[in-house]
């Protein structure tokens, strides 16, 4: 199997050197043979692993949720019931969001429809009604 530098593995994945090792300390990646120049030697599993990170980041996972499922992933008696339960409580974490933000726009849309866009910028309703 061959083992790469860090800055293969970061140009495999698409991501900084930085991110790599900033994921080691945080445990998501454990740390990794060195050479005997001390250089790092990362594997294919450290490839699939940082995809995986990637990709549950895109998601919206936070990091440590994504050490959660990594976790859950090499427990023994882990159900799929179990990454099921993670996931919808991810879900309703997103509709929560989108509530929010959705009441952020409404408010945004309001402010923005009391601006008569004339006048000078000490009478501007939209400061006036942020000073509140």
């Amino acid at each position: 199997m061959d083992k790469l530098l860090i800055s293969e593995l970061a140009k495999k994945v698409n991501v900084n050197k930085e991110t790599i090792r900033y994921y080691e300390r945080k445990g998501l990646i454990p740390n990794p043979p060195r050479n005997e120049s001390g250089h790092r030697q990362y594997s294919q599993i450290d490839v699939k692993r940082t995809e995986f990170i990637k990709r549950t980041q895109s998601l919206g996972f936070s990091l440590k949720e994504i050490n959660d499922l990594l976790m859950l992933k090499i427990e023994s008696g882990t159900t799929c019931k179990d990454i099921q339960k993670i996931v919808e409580l991810k879900i309703f974490d997103v509709d929560q969001k989108i509530t929010d933000l959705m009441m952020i726009k409404k408010t945004l849309k309001n402010l923005a429809g009391r601006c008569t866009a004339k006048g000078p910028v000490s009478d501007c309703p939209i400061l006036d009604e942020l000073e509140k």
